[in-house]
């Protein structure tokens, strides 16, 4: 028989289950048994009296064991899940779990050593699925308008944009390394006459840094196009593809979301507010007393992005702010200038950066002196070269997946909320 989903389970219907046993209780004359599949969860009640053969297939079966039942659904008002009980004829032992190595309170890390016994409660399994969505949601509304989803290469021959932050790799008979972004192979998109072009997929930073916001693999929702007047063409569609993701993640997932992790949806309103980094600095001293450490002046830290979210709801009642004029020295050498300071944003969320976000430079002698600034030399000759031969004007930006994720569900750290983590000291399981 067909397996069904307990979601789906009809009453008094013979029908066929399988799940993980959650949890087994064994009292005087019942055997229980909590029932989870990837739609939600039942009690199976055997009856010892009648049931011999079942009860001595329980015999040693352990909770996580997963077990197959056939059998009925029938309504119960004793029933706490949601009145609603199975009635098993036949019981099949799919996979017999032994004792969990992971106590129900372990640390992030011992949890993070068996992260697929961990991955396995209601709450993470939900936490993915409502990624899931999110990112559908933003996919499927680049494509509604002419967006074309590519496939760039993780293996690069030479560092990426900063040279620095990068893993080495042993290719044959010389050093790859992995790609800290898409960026160089976007605008090459772009001077490829795509137009147009997203891409979701893993992007590597070779950064020593144990935050609660930083890790060395992560997923990376890159979007770059063409024929742009400005970067406020850039935070436009930024806008409209956070409230596309938020609006389906609204309506699917509300309820949830508010029961498990607490935390509400909140579609913003667009346009998004604006500030230059001088304003918000100013504004910053005056509401909070705090001062831009002199070190992270003409840029943002940690601090200051906790500051300004509460700024932006303070003063616009918004959780969205995009921040500009940001220095030239604190950018990539990519970014267009106007006046010597880069057509930019850093798009802040929930307190943290989600998002830097600016228009490029597509003209090639700019490009290549802007390079030289930067003290790049060869790693970026072959980057240049996509610009030698005509290449329209352009913008784009990168959303970390799971720093978005992190933040619309209040989980506090990427450790818990990443299908599994990597950082300086975690390459396992």
């Amino acid at each position: 028989m067909q397996r069904t989903l307990i979601k789906y389970l009809k009453e008094d219907t013979l029908t066929t289950i399988s799940g993980w046993a959650t949890k087994i209780r064994d009292t005087k004359y019942m055997l229980f048994i909590i029932l989870q599949d990837r739609s939600g969860m039942i009690q199976v009640s055997i009856d010892k009296a009648n049931n011999e053969d079942l009860v001595n297939k329980m015999n040693g079966i352990l909770a996580n064991s997963v077990l197959k039942f056939t059998g009925k659904m029938v309504k119960s008002e004793y029933v706490k899940l949601d009145g609603k009980e199975f009635i098993p004829d036949s019981l099949e032992v799919l996979s017999k779990a032994e004792k969990l190595p992971l106590e129900e309170n372990a640390d992030i890390d011992t949890r993070l050593d068996y992260r697929w016994i961990d991955l396995r409660s209601e709450k993470n399994n939900l936490m993915l699925k409502i990624q899931s969505c999110f990112v559908n949601a933003m996919r499927e509304y680049l494509i509604s308008i002419d967006f074309t989803e590519i496939h760039t290469p993780k293996l690069i021959g030479a560092a990426s944009e900063s040279g620095s932050d990068v893993f080495e790799v042993k290719y044959f008979d010389r050093t790859a390394y992995l790609a800290q972004s898409p960026q160089f192979y976007k605008q090459m998109a772009m001077a490829s006459g795509i137009e147009r072009m997203f891409e979701v997929a893993p992007a590597f930073r070779a950064e020593n840094s144990n935050t609660n916001r930083h890790t060395t693999e992560f997923t990376s929702f890159d979007i770059e196009f063409a024929y742009i007047d400005s970067y406020e063409d850039v935070m436009s569609l930024e806008e409209d593809i956070l409230i596309a993701g938020l609006t389906k993640v609204k309506e699917c997932y509300e309820k949830e979301i508010k029961e498990v992790f607490s935390k509400d949806v909140i579609v913003p309103t667009k346009p998004f507010p604006r500030i230059d980094l001088n304003t918000l600095y100013k504004e910053l001293e005056k509401r909070y007393n705090y001062q831009i450490p002199e070190f992270d002046v003409g840029d943002m830290n940690a601090e200051a992005e906790k500051l300004t979210a509460r700024y932006a709801m303070e003063e616009y009642g918004h959780e969205f702010i995009f921040v500009t004029g940001f220095a030239k020295t604190k950018r990539a050498f990519y970014h267009m200038r106007k006046n010597d300071i880069p057509e930019g944003y850093d798009l802040i969320w929930r307190g943290t950066e989600i998002t830097t976000g600016a228009q490029r430079e597509h003209r090639y002698d700019i490009l290549k002196k802007q390079a030289e600034e930067k003290g790049l030399g060869k790693d970026v000759e072959f980057y240049l070269e996509f610009f030698k031969y005509g290449c329209p004007p352009h913008g784009g930006f990168a959303i970390g997946v799971d720093r978005l994720t992190m933040l619309l569900l209040g989980i506090p750290s990427l450790k818990e909320e990443m299908f599994l983590f990597r950082g300086p000291s975690r390459l396992t399981p």
